[in-house]
């Protein structure tokens, strides 16, 4: 998946790429390089982050709908 279509889809996302420091959310570089892509140039463990960003998600889901 594409970051921009990730933070799209996933707005809460934001806060976990930039605690990763994946900055690109904004730049042009986010339509054209997928999470693992973004991850790998930045040195990200991409794992690590894909697991937080679900988590955030999930956490996020289950608070509004509490």
């Amino acid at each position: 998946m594409f970051v921009a279509d990730a933070v799209s889809k996933y707005p809460e996302s934001v806060e976990v790429f930039s605690k990763y420091g994946l900055h690109c959310i904004g730049c042009f570089a986010s339509q054209l390089d997928t999470v693992e892509s973004g991850a790998k140039v930045h040195g990200i463990n991409v794992e690590h982050l894909l697991y937080d960003v679900n988590k955030h998600i999930g956490k996020k889901s289950a608070d509004s709908k509490a």
